[in-house]
């Protein structure tokens, strides 16, 4: 039997073999897994129709002083892919304070800033950069919670501001957890 790299390499990794987590991130570490929503998630703004969305949420570490995401949603009918965010979750060493580095496929680049308090991370947007030819109206700030919940679900919280709109709550979603 001839076997690809990817299948090589997927064999030869498994959870066991995962590096030890930097003890920076140890505050962090109730988010790591892969979860995925349940029920769908559900989307609102003043300026759009309100929608329901899947969402896959893997948060992993390489052994580095960092976590990393990967946010995937789709059409909870169709299957569509939707959006994406991926990025970076860094604590500075020692503090509760934490910074959000996200990219967005809908060309935004984000840095969100807060803090986590035991099983729960707040934060808003510090710097927000857009591609010349995004669509408006223009994201302006966008405010984050993470929480687990009692039942040891992950709920995510968005609202956000637009060149148009105040602060409105946008998105909410509620995580099971698949993989740790």
């Amino acid at each position: 039997m001839n076997l690809t790299v990817l299948e090589l390499s997927m064999q030869s990794t498994s959870y066991n073999d995962a590096p030890p987590l930097n003890p920076a991130i140890s505050p962090l570490a109730w988010m790591l897994g892969t979860w995925v929503s349940e029920p769908a998630g559900k989307g609102e703004f003043p300026t759009i129709t309100p929608f329901n969305y899947k969402e896959e949420a893997v948060i992993s570490h390489a052994g580095q002083p960092m976590l990393n995401f990967t946010f995937c949603s789709s059409n909870p009918d169709t299957g569509k892919a939707l959006h994406r965010e991926c990025g970076f979750i860094r604590i500075n060493p020692g503090t509760n304070q934490v910074a959000f580095i996200c990219a967005q496929n809908i060309g935004v680049v984000e840095i969100e800033e807060g803090q986590v308090e035991g099983e729960q991370l707040t934060l808003t947007s510090h710097s927000l950069s857009r591609m010349s030819f995004a669509k408006e109206p223009h994201v302006q700030q966008i405010c984050r919670k993470f929480c687990l919940t009692a039942e040891g679900k992950l709920e995510q919280t968005v609202s956000m501001t637009t060149s148009t709109q105040t602060l409105a709550p946008h998105l909410h979603v509620t995580y099971r957890k698949l993989v740790s």
